[in-house]
């Protein structure tokens, strides 16, 4: 008499692959969820500070007590005015080719480039041809577009870049000593009258929105770590709108001018510290390197004896 057991079910040469989707879809997950969460943040800063004339008012007494402090008051700031934008933002291009070509990763090279390009292209174009600054504010301050700012753009798109083309096991501790900096040009610009905080929270926004986004593209595709716990896409999605609110309470509520310009820096240097911190967690573990991720596959068929 023949005995019916269950087959006991193969498993595909793509097994590890399979294996590895969920935590795909996971970290996919949250980093579309930042991206979204980046994206609107710049959307309210832009609506909450340019156009209503609350929030110009706000800015506005900043910009001229900025334009009218001794020099000596800023002196922390001046290094930045000394700095060739154009020279150091496209040395920084070179070094992140460099850093791929030494690493001998060049498609990797080529993802760290994209992502420090197009941010720089999109602050440009958002702050040239496509928003404006009505004029609902105070009078006596600039009415001209400057949302938002070019040299925070590039800053932060610079350390973000690096993180990527650097190995991953540094990627914390480029961002963890890289965000300081970022946070003294942020609060530079301020200081030298050359930006408002708002411009300075907004060009941090859109660089992490157009990082995040195309590492949410790069996990979708490529194995990747561990799964992500589901509280950290609430953080990503309401982490950036929490820090624009914030930082409008704070600067609305300042009682004197004075007080607003240094509630301005403090929060210039604290905002972009918060958002490099919150596309961070994402990131940290994200696999941009495409060899990378065919080594972890072949790692993973080799543990499971195939």
């Amino acid at each position: 008499m023949a005995v019916l057991t269950p087959e006991t079910p193969t498993v595909p040469l793509s097994a590890p692959r399979h294996a590895l989707a969920p935590r795909r879809r996971s970290r996919t997950a949250v980093l579309v969820a930042a991206a979204i969460g980046f994206a609107g943040a710049f959307v309210v800063a832009y609506l909450l500070f340019v156009r209503t004339e609350a929030g110009q008012r706000a800015e506005d007494g900043v910009v001229r007590l900025a334009q009218n402090l001794p020099r000596s008051t800023v002196d922390w700031a001046r290094p930045l005015a000394g700095i060739d934008g154009v020279e150091v933002f496209g040395a920084a291009g070179i070094v992140i080719v460099a850093l791929a070509v030494l690493r001998k990763r060049f498609a990797l090279g080529v993802t760290a480039l994209v992502l420090y390009l197009l941010p720089l292209a999109a602050a440009q174009l958002l702050k040239i041809y496509l928003l404006d600054r009505p004029d609902v504010g105070s009078a006596g301050a600039p009415h001209h577009n400057s949302f938002p700012s070019g040299h925070v753009s590039a800053a932060t798109a610079v350390l973000l870049a690096l993180a990527v083309v650097l190995p991953a096991r540094f990627r914390t501790w480029v961002l963890a000593v890289g965000a300081p900096v970022v946070a003294w040009v942020a609060a530079a610009t301020v200081a030298l009258s050359w930006h408002r905080l708002s411009d300075t929270v907004g060009a941090c926004l859109l660089v992490a929105a157009v990082v995040s986004a195309g590492a949410a593209v790069v996990s979708a595709r490529r194995p990747d770590g561990g799964r992500i716990p589901v509280a950290l896409t609430g953080v990503a999605l309401l982490g950036p709108t929490v820090v624009v609110l914030g930082g409008y309470v704070v600067l609305a509520s300042a009682t004197s001018v004075p007080a607003r310009f240094v509630a301005a820096l403090v929060l210039a240097a604290v905002s972009a510290v918060a958002v490099v911190l919150l596309a961070a967690g994402p990131l940290r573990r994200v696999n941009f390197d495409p060899s990378g991720a065919r080594n972890r596959v072949r790692e993973a068929e080799s543990r499971q004896g195939l």
